[in-house]
């Protein structure tokens, strides 16, 4: 299927600003150059711009290139602005970022794992 990003074993994310006029050609230079990853590896690599209402996904599916663009109509997306370099981040952080919220959640409950039982 076109652009099922599910298969991707890492999610990498462009922190800071990236120039949204760019397409396939120079999301992967800055990917090779920049952040010194493989474009070609089962990553996404996630961008966005000043405007944070637009994201785009670069994916190699192993026959070419797939470019996702994703537009918010009411929000904005928390994007992490403080260094310009790629970080990697969970599913769920990937999850959490398209609902809006930020991939850093500072209440989340943790998981216990009891014992014994009463």
């Amino acid at each position: 299927m076109i652009g099922d990003i599910s298969k991707a074993e890492h999610i990498y994310i462009a922190v800071g600003y990236t120039d949204m006029r760019k397409q396939i050609d120079g999301l992967s230079a800055i990917v090779q150059q920049n952040f010194k990853l493989d474009p070609f590896s089962n990553s996404v690599f996630l961008f966005c711009g000043r405007n944070t209402r637009v994201m785009k996904a670069l994916y190699w599916e192993g026959d070419g290139f797939v470019l996702l663009y994703k537009r918010l109509e009411n929000g904005k997306f928390k994007w992490p602005r403080d260094e310009s370099e790629a970080r990697e981040i969970t599913h769920q952080q990937f999850r959490w970022l398209l609902e809006g919220l930020s991939i850093v959640q500072h209440k989340t409950i943790q998981k216990s794992y009891p014992q014994v039982v009463l």
